[in-house]
Formats: C-alpha cells, structure tokens, sequence
C-alpha cells in the first residue's frame, strides 16, 4: 500500500454532500496515520532499524514510485494525503447547475459524495449564492458532477450516497414507473461503477442494475453502542418491537443480538385515502403481537419523513404499557413540520429518546434533547479505503461478530 502518493485517490464532494464528505475525510486522514505508524513500528522491529530511519525509507520508496518530481512534506513524518479535490458548482437564474473540476482527476479513483435530503442553504457561484435544494435538485447536480468526472477523466467512480434517491419507489402498485431502478440505471449508463448507501429501502433495488456494484452499508453497531449508553440493555425488561410487518428483519437482527424477545405491531390501513398530513395518516387499526407493559421499548426503521406513523405507534405502545419507547432511525429526513411535531410528543411523555445517524445533514435536530445522533462516518471512510486498495468488505458489511463483543463489554 502506498501511504503518502495522493495521486489516485479521491474525493469530490457535491455542494449537499460536502459536510459529510468533510468528516469521512477527517477519518480518512486518521486511518492512514495510523496504518503508517504500525507500519513504521512492525518494520522497524522486523528489521531493528530506528523508526525514524524507517519512516525516511517508506517516505523514499514513496517518492520513487510516483510520478511528480517535487514531493510535499516533511520526509521524516507521515505525510497526509490532502485526498479532496476542488471544484466550483454555479447555479443560473433558471435553475440550471455547471460543476468545474478544479485540478487534474485523470487516472484517479474518485468518491463523489452527495446528500439528496439536504435541504439547508448551499453555497454556489463561490459563495455568492446561497441556495435550497431539493431532492431533484441534488439529483441534477450529482448527474452534471459524474459527468464532469468521466470528462475529466476518472479512472474509476464511485458513488457515495447514504440516502439512495427514491428509494421508497421500488415496486409498481398500478401504472407508475420503478424510479428507484430507473435512478440506478441512468448512474449506470454514465459511467458509474459502485454506489456506496446505507441501509437502503428495498434490497430489490441491488438487483436492477447490469454491471454497477451496490455496497449497503448497515449503522446496527453504531446505534447498539448508543443505545447502550442510553438505557440498560442487559435487564429483563426491553422488549424489540417492529413497527410493521416490513421491519420485521431489521428488528429481528436486533433482538437477536441483544438477546431479547420480538414484538410486532400490525397495521391496517386505508389506501382509499390520501392525506399530506403527518398526523392524519391512512393507518385505520394497529395491532400489537407480543407484550410490552412496564417495558422499555426499542424500534427500528430505515426511514423518517413526516413522522406521522411513528407518532402513532409511540402512542399505541404508551396505551400499551410500555414504560420507555426508543426508536433507532437510519434515514432521519424529519420532512415538513416532523421536528415540531415530535419535540411536542416528547413534551407529551410518547418516547424517550430518538437515535438516528448523521447521513443526513441536520442543525435544528441536533438541538433536541430527545434526539441522539450517532457518527458513521468512520464506517464510511473505512468502506472508501478498502475499496481503494481491493480489501475485502465482509467484516463491514456483516458486523454481527463486533456487536457481540460490544455487547459482552456492556
């Protein structure tokens, strides 16, 4: 592994996914710190040679090998690869996006990272404009970015999306079209190789593409840890609930690996109707299979729009018994008036706490009280690096075996 050449990877962060793609970086730059440092450490034993003579050597074999003759750096000391590439996004009056590629990207390995669900102001025409936008907006400004990379070009693209764009249209109910499918095959046709996503709607979607490669990340260990730190997992009385019949193997995974019996709530609902109202949902009856009084209560869901069927749930379960209601969410959109309606349901006593990750971008929710964010950028960084070097991913994509240790640590 080459530790100092930045040459061939990465990262080229679109205006909705630059925050994310800054903190990945921050991991990033510490994972191969430290990979060096063992390196350093093993060959300087191996060899019994000063680690400072052999941080020079593997400094030197580095310079050789790349193909700029005027290294940067301290050639006594890591040198970090500074990995983000520059790159200028203008928006026009009509709406249209340009994205420029800044510096040389041919030959390299390149992470374009992107969050469709940031819906806080954003920075174009270097910092002139500021502007909001949507879901179909971020889409656009991806597309007009991978294509300015193949332009450019990138050896090799790799998609980062921890929220894969219409997700939830993955199957055909009546005449309407599989927009999830159709999303991933227009990324295809481009030129993309992978998409990196975390925990994805429907795991039909990693079947509709030709040749693209889907890795789907899972948070499991991350919001285990945090609800560990949250409340006691190891007592008798928790109970893992699902809060429908399409969650029924996310929670099962959870109760497996924390020991502990499943639940499900099954809901009837009215399709006759059609509401844009979060608290005047479509649920006509809610049915609880299992026993939640004088419980503490956990549930996971990939996904939080408006919030209107949690809410419902969290009351049902409160009507129940249950003592504590805790609800781990992957995807925290919070859409429309959620965060207001959710911080009145907790002024209310509906639910303890609210876990969710930072794969979507958030100010307000951060300020709650009830809501505990969990970091998985590191998982992020990780997943990139391997990628990069041809490692294997099963350890990152099936963590049951460090969850049990966590929890055996608990």
């Amino acid at each position: 592994m080459n530790y100092a050449d930045p040459n061939r990877l990465g990262i080229l962060a679109c205006p909705g996914g630059e925050q994310f793609a800054n903190e990945v970086i921050v991991h990033l730059k510490r994972l191969y710190r430290r990979r060096f440092e063992n390196k350093a450490t093993i060959l300087s034993k191996r060899y019994t040679m000063d680690k400072e003579a052999v941080i020079r050597e593997i400094n030197f074999a580095n310079d050789v090998v790349i193909s700029s003759n005027n290294s940067k750096g301290d050639i006594q000391k890591f040198r970090s690869p500074p990995f983000k590439i520059p790159a200028r996004f203008t928006y026009f009056p009509n709406g249209e996006i340009k994205a420029e590629i800044l510096e040389s990207i041919r030959g390299k390995d390149i992470f374009i990272f992107q969050d469709v669900e940031n819906h806080h102001p954003l920075p174009f025409n270097d910092g002139k404009n500021i502007k909001v936008l949507s879901v179909n907006d971020h889409i656009m400004n991806l597309l007009v970015t991978v294509d300015a990379a193949k332009h450019a070009g990138a050896e090799r693209i790799t998609l980062v999306l921890p929220v894969y764009p219409y997700s939830r249209q993955h199957k055909k109910k009546g005449r309407e079209g599989l927009t999830a499918s159709r999303i991933g095959k227009m990324l295809e046709s481009m030129g993309v190789d992978r998409i990196i996503t975390l925990d994805i709607h429907s795991r039909e979607i990693e079947n509709a593409f030709n040749m693209l490669h889907m890795e789907n990340l899972h948070a499991s260990y991350q919001i285990i840890r945090k609800l560990s730190q949250i409340t006691d997992i190891h007592t008798e009385d928790f109970v893992v609930v699902s809060p429908d019949t399409g969650a029924v193997d996310r929670n099962k995974f959870y109760a497996t690996s924390l020991k502990k019996p499943l639940a499900l709530l099954y809901k009837e609902r009215d399709y006759s109707r059609v509401t844009q109202n979060a608290l005047d949902n479509n649920i006509a009856e809610i049915k609880l299979l299992g026993n939640v009084q004088g419980k503490t209560v956990f549930m996971a869901d990939d996904m939080l729009g408006t919030g209107g069927t949690l809410l419902k749930a969290m009351k049902f379960l409160k009507d129940q018994g249950a003592k504590d209601v805790i609800c781990a969410i992957s995807l925290p959109f919070f859409s429309g008036e959620a965060i207001d309606l959710f911080e009145k349901a907790y002024r209310e006593g509906l639910f303890y706490r609210i876990i969710g990750t930072n794969a979507v971008y958030h100010e307000d929710l951060l300020k709650r009280e009830w809501y505990a964010s969990v970091n998985i950028t590191s998982l992020f960084a990780q997943t990139i690096s391997r990628l990069h070097h041809g490692r294997s991913l099963s350890s990152l994509l099936d963590n049951r075996d460090i969850i049990e240790k966590l929890i055996a640590k608990t």
